[in-house]
């Protein structure tokens, strides 16, 4: 079986689902779920452009140094 047919979901599929949620977890409990992804998906990407700062600053840092020794005659 292709993986993409299994991930595949009619509109039918995702009503089904919706419905459970709000059985499960009632009308009231899910934005204060979804409040809790979005904060989370917020600070994975917070995280992520945190780890590409030091590598930039590190490049810098390292040109800086190879400019000036090559300046030294």
């Amino acid at each position: 079986m292709n993986t993409l047919t299994i991930l595949a979901l009619s509109w039918q599929h995702i009503l089904i689902v919706a419905i459970l949620l709000v059985l499960l977890f009632g009308g009231k409990k899910i934005p204060e779920l979804m409040r809790g992804v979005g904060s989370g998906i917020k600070e994975f990407k917070d995280a992520v452009k945190e780890e590409d700062k030091p590598d930039a600053e590190k490049n810098l840092l390292i040109t800086i140094i190879i400019l000036q020794v090559t300046k030294i005659p």
